[in-house]
Formats: structure tokens, C-alpha cells, sequence
């Protein structure tokens, strides 16, 4: 948790990026205001809303770990920027869909989620979508520059999730449709 800028075994990060994850020493890095911003600023508003982006977070440790994020690099260094951008959207929807599946063994194993939860959830994923952010920012929305998908990708894969409690559901990179 910090607050303004941080060295990390990435470089050194700012509030400007938001929260993210830094593979090369596996901690997720949260700027506290984020999160006041997440409320104020995106109407996101609610402890599942900040839980969310957590999840969200600790989803790209998971990739780490578990091979993902090294392939999807290695892919990356092969192709030209907007199909490194595609294969980025589908690695942070992969991560929109692990914060799905946790929060679905939050609630139905530790009762952790109340009323009203997902739904906070869900406005945080739409409101951080790519779209979303270009069309808040005054810019003409241009899908081929994603790096986290649109709003409606962000909702569909993290209740993809939710409502399977399976990793499995997660396979952005064989979907169709993302």
C-alpha cells in the first residue's frame, strides 16, 4: 500500500498507473487514493468496489505463477502493437474473471459478500473499462488501443466467474467472444 510513488522490483510506480501487479517480485502495489477516486471520480463506490480491483490484482499473480503472463509476453514480443494490445485485454479479462471466481468462494464458503456486493463489483468493472475511460477523457474510443477491455468485457468475464466458481470459465485466450 502506498501513496504517491513507490520503487518496485518493476521500476517505480505512481498513482498515476492505479493499483497493479508487478511480476518480477509478485506484490500487488495499491495507491491508497485510488480508491477515493474509484468512488468519486467513477461512481464506484463500496468496499466490494475496492475488492474487486484487489481481486483483480491478485488474478495477475495467479498468472504469474501459474505460467500465464510469461506466454502471454512471449507472444507479445512476436507481433506488432495492436495485437499486443488484444493479448493484453485478454490476460486483464483473464484477471476479471479470477476476481469473479474468488468472490464466488468468498460468498458461498465464508459468507463474506452482503447484499448489494456483486452489484458494487460490477459498476467498479464497467466503470474502469477502456471505452468507459477514453469516452470520460473527451477521446473518440478506439478499441484497438484496449489494454483492459471495454466496460461490457470487464462486467461479462468477471461474472463469468462469479457465477461459475471455476477457473476453467476463465479461458479468455481460447473464447470467441471476449
Amino acid at each position: 500500500v502506498y501513496t504517491g510513488q513507490v520503487q518496485t522490483g518493476c521500476g517505480n510506480g505512481s498513482a498515476a498507473a492505479g493499483p497493479f501487479y508487478c511480476p518480477l517480485d509478485q506484490k500487488v502495489y495499491l495507491d491508497t487514493s485510488f480508491f477515493s477516486e474509484l468512488s468519486q471520480r467513477f461512481g464506484a463506490s463500496g468496499d466490494f468496489a475496492a475488492a474487486y480491483v484487489i481481486a483483480h490484482e491478485v488474478g495477475h499473480h495467479v498468472q504469474t505463477i501459474t505460467g500465464i503472463s510469461e506466454q502471454v509476453r512471449n507472444a507479445q514480443s512476436r507481433v506488432g502493437r495492436e495485437e499486443q494490445n488484444h493479448l493484453q485485454v485478454m490476460m486483464e479479462l483473464q484477471a476479471d474473471c479470477y476476481a469473479g471466481v474468488w468472490a464466488n468462494h468468498a460468498d458461498k464458503y465464508s459468507g463474506l459478500l452482503e447484499d448489494g456486493d456483486i452489484e458494487e463489483g460490477l459498476r467498479a468493472a464497467s466503470a474502469i473499462g477502456d471505452d468507459t475511460l477514453q469516452r470520460n477523457a473527451g477521446r473518440r474510443v478506439t478499441p484497438e488501443s484496449f489494454t483492459h477491455g471495454s466496460s461490457d468485457q470487464r462486467v461479462r468475464w468477471f461474472t463469468a466467474g462469479y457465477r461459475s466458481g471455476s477457473v476453467g470459465a476463465c479461458d479468455t485466450f481460447s473464447s470467441r467472444d471476449l
